[in-house]
């Protein structure tokens, strides 16, 4: 299989696809592989150690596009993409479609196949692609949201754990999965009180024993509503994987937040689950509704591209190694990604 790894063109997105051990894999089994000319650099990773790991390195994205058959990014293909993306491409990447119909209808026209990281799912269900990402935007909410709350920054000037003789910041979090666990455990371990929603009980549990200070509730909307207007700091971690992601926080509970609070939308790939909720990126990250500072980047985890990179090439690598071969469609995990099949748009979650 020609395998080309191009370099990600999203505002500051740093990460990609695959670490060089990950590509030497790839060349061991047969395959050859592209990199386009300092992809990696920003992961800490330069064109020698990809040559070193037997991939070549195409000198310009038209060239990589033009000589590989599997293209594997790390976010979707921006309009400049387009351009060089054929119908006998096949796409393996983060495609969150279902918030994005131009891009939807972009894929289809030009009739490529396209599977989605965040939609290969396991026999039980697990997104085991999307995870680490999660885990590491999870991670970036709070330390994002526990920076946003100084008061230079336009915030309550709440430190999140607060000392003794003050009061501890107040931090809510909606959805317990993987990004809502991750937030629950850096907010807890800096000493904030954690109130955790969700609807499911073992996502509860688990995030109820990361200690005294967290709270972990049913997501009933009332509770939901009262809990956020509270809160100092509210992080949205909601996923219905393949599908936009439903607003659970109303804009007129936003409106009823104190000044200087801090929401933090994790959920923004998938259109956001906090209704006043609008993408930005890290060139101008946050904005404000109603004196409540919105924090809605749509590639957090490019912040800390060497930690992403590396954790997202250890899941890929294998379903990877699998997608290049020709009988790749009896796997049922990499079915279950796929997004648009030949322009034809097969995910449920994008299927109105």
């Amino acid at each position: 299989m020609e395998i080309g790894i191009p370099r990600e063109l999203k505002i500051r997105e740093g990460r990609i696809a695959l670490v060089p051990d990950a590509v030497a894999s790839l060349v061991a089994a047969g395959h050859h592989v592209l990199v386009e000319d300092n992809a990696g650099v920003l992961s800490g990773y330069d064109n020698a150690s990809y040559i070193a790991a037997g991939a070549q390195i195409a000198g310009s994205a038209a060239e990589l596009y033009a000589n590989s058959r599997l293209i594997v990014k790390v976010k979707e293909p921006i309009a400049e993409e387009l351009a060089y993306l054929g119908s006998d491409h096949l796409l393996f990447s983060y495609l969150h479609l279902a918030a994005n119909a131009a891009l939807t209808n972009a894929l289809v026209d030009i009739g490529l196949t396209a599977i989605g990281f965040e939609t290969v799912a396991d026999a039980e269900g697990a997104l085991p692609l999307l995870v680490p990402m999660s885990d590491i935007a999870g991670r970036i909410a709070i330390q994002a949201g526990a920076h946003l709350l100084h008061y230079s920054q336009g915030g309550k000037g709440i430190l999140l754990g607060g000392v003794a003789g003050s009061e501890r910041g107040r931090v809510v979090i909606i959805g317990a999965g993987a990004a809502g666990f991750n937030a629950a455990s850096m907010a807890a371990a800096m000493g904030a009180e954690v109130i955790v929603f969700d609807r499911q009980r073992l996502p509860l549990e688990r995030a109820r024993a990361l200690g005294a200070n967290v709270t972990a509730l049913y997501a009933y909307p009332d509770a939901v509503s009262q809990a956020v207007i509270t809160a100092d700091l509210v992080v949205g971690a909601v996923l219905v994987a393949g599908q936009k992601a439903p607003h659970i926080v109303s804009a007129k509970t936003v409106e009823a937040m104190s000044a200087g609070s801090v929401i933090v939308d994790i959920a923004i790939d998938q259109g956001g689950c906090i209704e006043t909720s609008l993408p930005t990126s890290y060139d101008a990250p946050t904005y404000v509704v109603d004196e409540v500072i919105h924090f809605a980047v749509t590639n957090m985890p490019g912040a800390v591209p060497r930690t992403a990179t590396q954790a997202l090439s250890a899941v890929i690598v294998e379903p990877l190694l699998r997608l290049c071969q020709s009988d790749w469609r009896k796997h049922d995990d990499l079915v279950s990604g796929i997004n648009i099949d030949e322009g034809k748009i097969t995910h449920p979650g994008l299927i109105a």
